[in-house]
């Protein structure tokens, strides 16, 4: 039996503590250069993070080599592909963040929830190869922006961060499109594990939100540090952001 995403009980949830939705957030006053991402731990219910091994290094010895990552994927955080926020996010944390807003390749969507990391990773190929004829290199992690849900599914924006937008602007072609990542104050939530598992994640946003009484967006935001392959991957690192009214 295929498990529905906790979106929907979410959006539900936000409607009931905010009441009307809010509008689009506006878009962010054009810069030469984003604002860097800022980090501030938020206490939660959660069991703390296990104290560090004093006897273990926090890098490898300078004789040790790390392997690159395959082909075709960067590691989180790297100059190549960072994420939106520089610090890692833990499972047993919440943590308040600024996300910049970057230049980004943008593709609208819509699908069912159980072909969720099909449909994600074909937006995410289209993207790339776009890209690629354009000449325009990417320059962060992929991120998908849930607009809307329903008991069915859900629409969403795929994104590719950019260093910069083409200028002049190609033709709208197969809908992409160049707009900015979405910006301001966020909560973070870090999932890793498979996307299957990710409704505890939702359902700990949710609880956390509720027992706050925090009032968010009307939509959320999943950055993908590691590469989304199938639902049932245990590597899977996702951040998911829940922006701040």
């Amino acid at each position: 039996m295929i498990r529905l995403r906790p979106l929907v009980a979410l959006s539900a949830a936000l409607m009931l503590a905010a009441g009307p939705l809010a509008a689009q957030q506006a878009a962010p006053p054009p810069s030469t250069a984003p604002a860097p991402a800022q980090t501030n731990p938020l206490p939660t219910t959660t069991a703390p993070n296990p104290v560090p091994d004093p006897g273990k290094s926090a890098a490898p010895a300078p004789e040790q080599s790390v392997a690159p990552p395959p082909a075709g994927q960067a590691a989180a955080g790297t100059p190549a592909r960072p994420t939106l926020v520089d610090k890692p996010g833990d499972p047993g944390d919440v943590d308040e963040v600024t996300l910049p807003a970057k230049p980004a390749a943008i593709l609208s969507g819509k699908t069912k929830w159980e072909e969720a990391v099909p449909s994600l990773k074909q937006a995410f190929a289209r993207i790339e190869a776009d890209l690629a004829k354009l000449g325009v290199a990417p320059a962060g992690r992929p991120l998908a922006v849930f607009t809307r849900t329903d008991d069915d599914g859900f629409e969403f924006e795929a994104m590719i961060p950019v260093a910069a937008a083409p200028n002049p602007a190609p033709a709208d072609s197969d809908g992409l499109r160049f707009g900015t990542t979405p910006s301001g104050k966020a909560l973070r939530f870090a999932h890793k594990g498979s996307y299957e598992s990710i409704d505890g994640t939702y359902e700990t946003l949710t609880a956390y939100l509720d027992a706050k009484d925090i009032v968010v967006q009307d939509r959320f935001v999943e950055e993908y540090a590691t590469d989304l392959n199938d639902s049932t991957d245990d590597n899977l690192d996702v951040n998911i952001y829940a922006l701040v009214k």
